[in-house]
């Protein structure tokens, strides 16, 4: 099941839809969170198509999401240069996700800061070892390429980083390639975890820092970093950089450490 086809059901007035096969976009009992996100994203900007550019995102994972939802979508405020839109997924009678979306239209710069390259750049995604291509969810077997892009291996500083490249992305813009992937990888706290258990993502904030996101070959350097972990949560800090190494993505999530 394509990108494409995992959108294609949404319509611009919302209301009842129906998700086929969102069970290979599956991860755990609900939906691979980037593509519920993606869902939620394609229908605010299909149900209001004269939008800025996209600016910032806050996203709560409230309940599973499922093959029958209905989604809703309506603009909070419009003003000159900032629109914003809230748009939901309902699913068995609750709210399963809700989002915050910022759309803005660009003014003169005053200030002028540009997000730093991180440091210990890794190896070209061409040199590094691939990773994931036999395990993990159905959905990253199918529509992404992961290598690595860093010497640690297991248990140590809580982050993971990896080079992320979506496949079979025709016909999706690519601030929606963005939204799918930014929630991709692992949380950082896996590598500070005593003992094995599942992990649940329960919300994710975003600022998109290039509302014209590119990256050479489609490759996306990708990093989570858990800032603070204890008493079965962990707060973790998400970041997007083009193969150049300028940063497009700047974000914040809680994930839930069981076990």
């Amino acid at each position: 099941m394509s990108v494409a086809e995992l959108i294609e059901p949404v319509r611009p007035e919302g209301g009842p839809t129906h998700l086929p096969d969102v069970e290979k976009w599956g991860q755990g009992r609900t939906l691979y969170g980037g593509a519920s996100a993606l869902i939620a994203y394609t229908a605010a900007i299909r149900a209001f198509p004269d939008l800025p550019p996209l600016r910032a995102a806050q996203i709560g994972f409230v309940a599973p999401v499922g093959p029958d939802v209905e989604l809703r979508s309506e603009i909070l405020r419009q003003g000159r240069n900032v629109t914003q839109l809230r748009s939901e997924i309902w699913c068995e009678g609750g709210c399963a996700l809700t989002a915050h979306w910022l759309f803005a239209a660009a003014r003169d710069a005053n200030a002028i800061h540009p997000a730093p390259s991180p440091a210990n750049w890794p190896e070209p995604p061409a040199e590094a070892e691939e990773v994931m291509a036999d395990k993990g969810p159905e959905f990253i077997r199918n529509h992404f390429d992961l290598r690595r892009a860093q010497e640690q291996r297991g248990a140590g500083d809580p982050v993971v980083r990896r080079w992320v490249r979506l496949r079979g992305d025709e016909g999706i813009d690519a601030v929606s390639r963005l939204v799918l992937m930014g929630d991709v990888l692992p949380p950082g706290a896996m590598r500070a975890m005593r003992r094995p258990g599942p992990i649940s993502s329960i919300n994710w904030s975003f600022n998109l820092l290039d509302t014209r996101p590119h990256s050479e070959d489609g490759w996306w350097l990708a990093e989570n970093a858990s800032q603070h972990a204890d008493a079965g949560y962990s707060s973790e800090r998400l970041r997007l950089w083009s193969s150049n190494g300028r940063q497009v993505l700047d974000g914040m999530q809680s994930v839930a450490v069981f076990g």
